[in-house]
């Protein structure tokens, strides 16, 4: 399921790109514009839909935090559960963690260690606004399969494609992006 040249217009014009953020040198791609615009919004929630619908999946898990708002809005498209993945700490009840590494440190992300208790074989898309060098990523997909559900795809609105994050996540899993920035 590709997006018509058209739809990928649509998507690109949609962000904003926003110079020297946030730090000088690089161009951070901001997504607000694309969810402010409700016809582009559409767009790439409409391809989501297509696109997997007929993967069987029980459930989306969304990075924290603007995953959240592209899988939560998928998950009730397709008729499936959402799991949330946050920052360390942020989770109420029992967690599961695993830290990655930062360009100065580490980090850690968490998942419910029930979060997909009572189904049999979840199928679990993971879903995020960008990906770039992969970590969190890579971390998110582990504590998938960790808590017993099979992480059958990374999706990310925009891939950065000059960095190494989409081939170092596809070790673990398979990766899908609906724009790739050069």
């Amino acid at each position: 399921m590709t997006l018509s040249i058209q739809d990928k217009a649509v998507l690109i014009n949609a962000i904003r790109d926003i110079p020297d953020f946030p730090k000088p040198g690089i161009i951070f791609k901001d997504i607000t514009t694309l969810l402010a615009d409700k016809d582009a919004f559409k767009v790439l929630m409409n391809h989501l839909a297509e696109r997997y619908n007929s993967y069987n999946l029980t459930h989306i898990a969304g990075i924290d935090a603007r995953g959240f708002i592209f899988g939560a809005a998928l998950a009730q498209m397709l008729g499936v559960g959402f799991v949330p993945i946050r920052k360390k700490g942020k989770l109420p009840y029992t967690t599961v963690s695993e830290k990655y590494s930062l360009e100065y440190g580490v980090d850690e992300v968490e998942i419910h260690i029930d979060a997909f208790s009572g189904v049999e074989s979840p199928r679990v898309l993971l879903m995020d606004d960008l990906i770039a060098t992969g970590g969190t990523a890579y971390a998110a997909a582990n504590l998938i399969n960790k808590v017993g559900a099979e992480c059958v795809e990374a999706c990310f609105v925009m891939g950065l494609d000059f960095l190494s994050g989409q081939s170092k996540l596809r070790d673990l899993v398979e990766v899908y992006t609906v724009i790739g920035v050069d």
